[in-house]
């Protein structure tokens, strides 16, 4: 009876959504901020992305958000909110593109539809640096200063990956496989993480 009521127990938890407290640290095991993390179900099919845009915009010279995270498929949008003009591109494998100097906002949105890692520039303003990471999962997020993120997803055997912008190969992402159940999760990155460098822009720079 035991066995039956435990069986019962996990079938149902199975069916319902769970919340996985993850935990990400960088090799000297410090908790990593700004990571990106998702999870992928075993045996999954194609995701639909939303149909509304996601935005990567353009402030004070910097892209905002610096990092964006999107499902495979999702429609991104680059409006300008500076009052001088800007040139997005990207020469990146999972998509190369070119926003020719502009302001506002572009007529129509980018779709991104392979997934991997965009890394994207301005060819006025050298020191803007952004990133678009493309998920084949719709259960992603940005770990907090702690190194922490909450997912909700069913429980069940996951891939976890993760990926930083210090990576030494910005490319590469790191993953392992999980089971996702009542118990916190913390992956250690194998990869050393470069320092971040914030890029100040001339207070007489007008272009």
């Amino acid at each position: 009876m035991i066995k039956v009521l435990v069986y019962v127990f996990l079938l149902c938890a199975s069916a319902q959504g769970f919340t996985a407290n993850i935990t990400i640290k960088n090799s000297s095991n410090e908790p990593l901020a700004n990571a990106v993390v998702w999870l992928t179900a075993s045996g999954s099919t194609e995701i639909t992305a939303p149909e509304a845009p996601y935005a990567m915009s353009q402030q004070n010279r910097e892209f905002i958000p610096r990092i964006l995270v999107v499902p495979q498929n999702a429609k991104v949008e680059f409006p300008n909110a500076d009052s001088i003009m800007h040139h997005v591109y990207s020469f990146s494998k999972a998509k190369t593109f070119e926003l020719k100097l502009y302001k506002e906002q572009p007529k129509a949105p980018i779709i991104f539809d392979q997934t991997g890692v965009v890394e994207l520039g301005c060819n006025i303003h050298d020191w803007m640096l952004g990133y678009i990471v493309v998920v084949d999962s719709t259960i992603f997020a940005i770990t907090d200063e702690n190194g922490h993120v909450d997912l909700n997803a069913n429980v069940g055997e996951y891939t976890l990956s993760v990926w930083h912008s210090g990576f030494s190969d910005i490319s590469k992402v790191e993953s392992q496989t999980i089971t996702v159940a009542t118990n916190p999760i913390t992956y250690r990155v194998k990869q050393e993480i470069a320092e971040q460098i914030d890029f100040a822009t001339d207070e007489f720079d007008d272009y």
